[in-house]
């Protein structure tokens, strides 16, 4: 798969290509290229962003750059699938990063403050995506996300192929969360009296489950469980209380909230 990027920082994308699953795929399965902006800009000023048009505040990346390094990439506009990340894009799931996985040449483009000009999205760009609704400085991290996405759905990518099977959001299991991991450090005082995973059932059928529940909910209701089995007074119970520290409910009395460290 030929992977290109265009994107003011391409140095920041060295850390991604020392790391699996990318270092394990480039050069094989993977042909990453980095473009910059900066090298396409025109003279005099050679600038890659100017104001927006009709003022207002931030920078937008020019149309005319980024047509310029398609232009010098592709020696005219790209046959292949082009996307802009932004927030005005389709929401990126896992069944799309599937998608993405199975082209053969695929285009980021990232841009830095304000975003692109419209222009960029309308007539040079054939999709976008964003990868939350929430605002970032730049498209790097988003085009570092799907990079990393895409790399890891490629043939040897992982350190095992089993690893890619059954996963959260995976068809395997329906769309669900994978099922729960523990080691055997059966020291540790809070997992050492843990309720294990029934030996009889398998990995997967534990992860289809239950697969709405949060890693949240479930160390809530693991610590509730673990206070109900240490014996805590009749009809007690745990909450959750300030910057994450458990609280009691004395004697199940909901108006009796103490503090941690509080003797009722």
């Amino acid at each position: 798969m030929q992977l290109d990027v265009f994107t003011l920082i391409p140095q920041a994308f060295a850390w991604l290509t020392e790391q699996r699953p990318v270092a394990a795929v480039l050069g094989d399965e993977l042909d990453l290229r980095l473009f910059s902006y900066r090298d396409y800009t025109p003279p005099p000023a050679h600038r890659s962003t100017t104001r927006p048009y009709g003022g207002g505040a931030g920078m937008v990346l020019r149309v005319d750059v980024v047509a310029a390094a398609l232009e010098a990439a592709y020696g005219g506009s790209p046959a292949h699938r082009v996307v802009a990340l932004t927030p005005q894009g389709r929401q990126l799931t896992q069944e799309v990063v599937e998608e993405l996985a199975g082209e053969e040449r695929l285009t980021l483009l990232s841009a830095r403050f304000e975003g692109f000009d419209e222009r960029v999205l309308a007539h040079l760009a054939s999709d976008s995506i964003s990868i939350g609704p929430y605002v970032l400085s730049g498209g790097e991290l988003p085009a570092m996300v799907l990079v990393d996405a895409i790399a890891r759905r490629l043939p040897g990518a992982l350190g095992s192929a089993e690893s890619g099977l059954v996963e959260s959001f995976s068809a395997e299991l329906e769309g669900g969360l994978e099922y729960p991991h523990l080691h055997a450090a059966r020291r540790f005082p809070r997992l050492a009296r843990a309720r294990r995973p029934p030996l009889g059932r398998s990995r997967e059928d534990r992860g289809v489950a239950a697969p709405a529940e949060s890693s949240a909910d479930r160390r809530l209701r693991h610590d509730t469980e673990m206070d109900q089995s240490d014996g805590a007074g009749a009809g007690s119970q745990s909450v959750r209380g300030p910057r994450g520290q458990p609280r009691r409910l004395a004697g199940g009395d909901p108006r009796r909230l103490l503090a941690p460290g509080q003797v009722p």
